[in-house]
């Protein structure tokens, strides 16, 4: 999964072997400040999100085997599914809105908080 030291630009750095990185961006504890072990990064095409999927899940990553899968549109009120379009992604909007098929999710397997 990811790693606890794993920051945006090495997650950017290494996604963008697959293709244009829009927003590459690991999740923090609000808190502490702690990378919560997941992320996201926002692919330019759908074809380079799927790309990184098949190339990146189960393997290892900064030290840590990782879980890769496309984002959830959960976030997204009805008009989903392919084509629809109109606004599109709004920055830092929330991720899984609105991303279509382009971003995808970074996590643990599972591991121990130690």
């Amino acid at each position: 999964g990811l790693a606890w030291h794993t920051d945006d630009n090495a997650l950017r750095l290494k996604f963008e072997e697959f293709g244009q990185v829009e927003e590459a961006v690991v999740i923090k504890d609000r808190d502490t400040g702690r990378s919560r072990g997941f992320g996201f990064v926002r692919f330019a095409q759908e074809a380079e999100a799927d790309n990184a999927i098949q190339n990146m899940n189960n393997v290892e990553f900064d030290g840590r085997t990782i879980r890769v899968d496309k984002a959830s549109d959960r976030a997204g009120g009805g008009g989903g599914g392919r084509g629809g379009g109109g606004g599109g992604y709004a920055p830092r909007g929330g991720y899984g809105s609105g991303g279509g098929g382009k971003t995808i999710l970074l996590h643990f397997l599972s591991l121990p908080l130690d």
